[in-house]
């Protein structure tokens, strides 16, 4: 089987390295051709254009920022879907919402073009490690006779159902992960603040019936204040936008998820953008007047 890959940058190029050292031949493309130098070192071939990832591909990967992007990647000049023959199958393994697959699909079929939503979490070190969780919408036989490629990128692949099934619950889990970080920063800073050290409060809560995924890498990042980014505040912001954007077209309440979008989008006015998605707990420092670290005294 030929594998396409398009976008190979932060989760990217760990997903591809790992197909590709699963012996599959590979054709790469990403908008900085440096992006993709390791992946030319084990053999895998450049393109020009997405198009031509898909021409030389039985199926086809991206893994992009923003169903813009996406968008513009499958449907626009020198695309997926110009140079893809009858017969590819396409994975999207971004965070995109459901409409936006849904046209993508729509333009494929006419051009015999399978597409599925495959959408991954697990982050950074998921990625580099395989141990994704990769959750899939859309037609089953596309799904099980890619499966194998599939297994390279995660330990955890699973058919969600239909088309955008994986979208939706892709959205749930981030808007799930990236609320309760919002909610974290308010306790975190309220018991710094009464005149607890940060590690001590990590501690009791890890041990408690508080503990949440969500806080394991605050030792190594927020108590330090290391906010290099692997997942981006941006694309946290990005992400909790599409699931209130669904609850508005679902007519779903979603107070408690507005107000986290609204502290996500508060970090990107203070420029920390492309910071680790955790600087949205610098808001609520500055707010509480209070540094959530282990290695100074909170101000």
């Amino acid at each position: 089987m030929k594998v396409g890959f398009i976008g190979v940058g932060f989760m990217g190029r760990h997903m591809a390295r790992n197909i590709a050292a699963g012996g599959y031949e590979m054709t790469v493309f990403d908008i900085r051709r440096e992006a993709a130098e390791e992946l030319l070192s084990m053999g895998a071939t450049w393109a020009d254009s997405p198009a031509a990832v898909a021409a030389a591909s039985d199926v086809v990967f991206t893994s992009l920022p923003r169903p813009q992007d996406v968008e513009e990647v499958a449907l626009g000049e020198g695309g997926i879907l110009s140079g893809a023959g009858a017969g590819t199958v396409y994975f999207d393994l971004s965070t995109t919402d459901p409409d936006t697959i849904y046209r993508v699909s729509a333009a494929g079929e006419s051009a015999g073009v399978t597409v599925l939503d495959a959408p991954v979490s697990g982050g950074v070190g998921g990625a580099e490690a395989g141990t994704l969780c990769v959750m899939v919408g859309g037609d089953e036989d596309a799904y099980t006779r890619c499966k194998p490629v599939l297994d390279r990128i995660g330990d955890k692949v699973m058919r969600c159902g239909d088309l955008g099934s994986g979208a939706i619950c892709k959205i749930v889990n981030n808007l799930i992960g990236l609320s309760v970080g919002v909610l974290l920063s308010e306790a975190f800073s309220l018991g710094v603040k009464a005149g607890v050290d940060a590690q001590t409060l990590f501690d009791a809560v890890k041990g408690s019936s508080g503990n949440t995924q969500s806080m394991q890498g605050f030792p190594a990042g927020l108590f330090v204040g290391n906010f290099e980014p692997g997942f981006q505040l941006d694309l946290a912001a990005k992400d909790v936008g599409l699931a209130t954007d669904m609850g508005r077209r679902l007519r779903v309440p979603m107070e408690m998820s507005n107000i986290a979008q609204q502290r996500y989008i508060a970090g990107q006015n203070k420029g920390w953008g492309r910071e680790a998605a955790g600087a949205v707990a610098k808001v609520q420092e500055e707010r509480a007047g209070v540094e959530i670290r282990t290695e100074k005294e909170g101000i």
